[in-house]
């Protein structure tokens, strides 16, 4: 799935496999737990977490992997360290399998996310 057409998160993840429903799942309420005062949405046919009306967060199913999408370069920046070794594109951290994600560096990008308001890429 690169694109999905569901209207809400919880049609987005009824649409996946099973495995990768569970770790998804578990992604979104790091998401829900973390990121307070933002809004969960659908944008670009994926999960996204936006403050203010701007997208920071989002994820995704792709389908050679799935896609944890940090829209704060600032963010990135700080934790360069941590993310080196792992698939980082531009804005976006790649996990090749629901077993693959390290959901601690997920739970301290997002907590740094939710410290402040910043600039998106």
């Amino acid at each position: 799935m690169v694109r999905s057409g569901a209207s809400d998160v919880d049609g987005y993840l009824a649409e996946l496999p099973e495995e990768r429903r569970a770790a998804l799942t578990r992604l979104r309420q790091l998401c829900r737990r973390e990121l307070v005062g933002f809004d969960e949405i659908m944008a670009f046919g994926m999960p996204a977490y936006e403050r203010d009306g701007t997208c920071e967060i989002a994820f995704a199913a792709q389908k050679q992997y799935l896609s944890f999408y940090l829209l704060r370069g600032d963010v990135r920046e700080a934790f360069g360290e941590r993310l080196a070794g792992h698939d980082v594109g531009r804005s976006c951290l790649r996990f090749r399998s629901p077993g693959s994600m390290d959901f601690e560096l997920l739970r301290d990008l997002l907590r740094a996310t939710a410290a402040r308001p910043g600039t998106v890429c």
